[in-house]
């Protein structure tokens, strides 16, 4: 019997935790607590991995701004280089723990760098909205070259945010995908390109990790999507009294609560809108739930359920 196929989309804390240095060591470590469970399930399922990269580009770009020896990357370069650093360090825990579950031989895994076309009119151009890099001051951000805007920790360059269109290789993780591989993708939301005739051009943006990974579900044909974050579920009235997580949600109950504004946009927002968008485009499961939880929230034991009906 052919094996269902999985998407375990990860998000930057996966490998830097609140109040970390974010050391090399650290994000080794960190990663074996997704890793393990993604082993443990790639017995039975076929497997997809997809990540954040937001600690790490923001690190590059902070390593921009301390050096002028060298030419300056555009944030496309950027991304994906931190696909390469976080595709090798997922690879390398995974190929561990697969290796202590004596099944690395029969596990294949590779990672790709992978680009992610958006519409040049796509709204998001008009106006950027997504803080990346570092920190500055008010005077030091009047004398930037690029938009800036003032945040809960200082000035911060934004960039636009376009949705995802369609994944550019997805033709190749489909055929990786059948051919037993563990394919770990689309790191950050993709690379970025708009068409140009027959080709691509990279463009300066960030496309959200989790909205990119339902549209590569989608064109794949997933059956399970799990979004693993640092919270074990959804929920609705987020750090009051009155908080509440959320076994389950309708696609209508969910949408509500966007509109009722629950579900923040630089938060649980995306997520809760990437599970909409996988199920409304006819995917079978979509669950968001905590990064220690993964293999019990695909087993239905934990995080929300995201339903049709």
């Amino acid at each position: 019997m052919k094996k269902q196929t999985i998407l375990v989309a990860m998000g930057g804390n996966a490998l830097i935790r609140k109040g970390q240095e974010g050391t090399i060591e650290q994000q080794f470590e960190n990663l074996r607590v997704p890793i393990r469970q993604i082993a443990m399930l790639s017995r039975e399922y076929r497997v997809l991995i997809t990540h954040g990269n937001g600690p790490q580009v923001g690190n590059l770009l902070l390593q921009q701004e301390a050096s002028h020896e060298v030419p300056k990357l555009p944030l496309e370069i950027l991304v994906a280089q931190t696909q390469g650093q976080i595709g090798y360090m997922i690879e390398s825990v995974l190929d561990s723990e697969l290796m202590a579950l004596g099944i690395h031989d029969q596990q294949p895994i590779v990672s790709l760098i992978s680009y992610v076309v958006v519409d040049e009119n796509d709204p998001a151009f008009k106006s950027p909205t997504k803080p990346i890099g570092p920190v500055y001051t008010e005077k030091e951000a009047a004398s930037v070259s690029y938009p800036v805007m003032k945040t809960a920790k200082g000035y911060r360059r934004v960039v636009v945010s376009p949705k995802p269109v369609t994944i550019v290789e997805k033709r190749e993780i489909k055929n990786l995908i059948d051919m037993g591989f563990v394919v770990i993708c689309c790191g950050g939301g993709g690379i970025p390109v708009i068409r140009e005739g027959r080709s691509f051009c990279g463009v300066d943006a960030v496309i959200d990790k989790d909205l990119a990974s339902a549209k590569l579900a989608e064109e794949v044909g997933v059956d399970i999507f799990m979004i693993a974050t640092d919270e074990k579920a959804v929920a609705v009235n987020y750090d009051t009294p009155n908080q509440k997580f959320l076994k389950s949600l309708t696609i209508s109950e969910a949408e509500a609560y966007l509109k009722d504004g629950q579900f923040p946009p630089g938060s649980m927002g995306p997520k809760v809108q990437a599970a909409i968008q996988f199920i409304k485009n006819g995917g079978n499961r979509a669950v968001i739930g905590s990064i220690e939880e993964i293999e019990r929230a695909i087993a239905g034991k934990a995080g929300t359920e995201i339903i049709a009906a």
